[in-house]
C-alpha cells in the first residue's frame, strides 16, 4: 500500500455537501476515498485529452500541414491565432466547470 499524507483542503459549502452525501450514500468509506476517486477521475479526463490531441496532430494536423505547404491553406496572422486559441481554451474552461 503507498503511504499516505494528510492533507487539508478548504471546499466551497456545496462541494463538501457533495462529498459528505456521496459518503452517507455508502458509495464511498470515507470523504478522503471520495476525493481520490475524484482525482483519478481528472487523470483520466488528462489521459483521454492528451490522447485525442496526439490524435489530431497524427490525423489533422499532418493534412493541415501538407495543404499549408502546398499552398492550399489560408493563412491567418499569428495574433488572430493567438485570439482564437485564447477563445476556444476559455470555452473549454467554462465547459469543465
Amino acid at each position: 500500500m503507498r503511504a499516505s499524507k494528510p492533507l487539508t483542503i478548504t471546499l466551497p459549502a456545496a462541494m463538501a455537501a457533495k462529498v459528505k452525501a456521496r459518503v452517507a450514500s455508502g458509495d464511498y468509506a470515507s470523504e478522503s476515498e471520495v476525493i481520490r476517486d475524484g482525482l483519478r477521475a481528472l487523470e483520466r479526463e488528462d489521459q483521454l485529452h492528451q490522447a485525442e490531441t496526439e490524435h489530431w496532430l497524427q490525423t489533422e494536423g499532418r493534412k493541415r500541414a501538407r495543404e499549408h505547404a502546398a499552398g492550399k491553406m489560408k493563412t491567418i496572422p499569428a495574433a488572430e491565432m493567438r485570439a482564437r486559441l485564447e477563445a476556444h481554451m476559455k470555452r473549454r474552461r467554462a465547459k469543465a466547470k
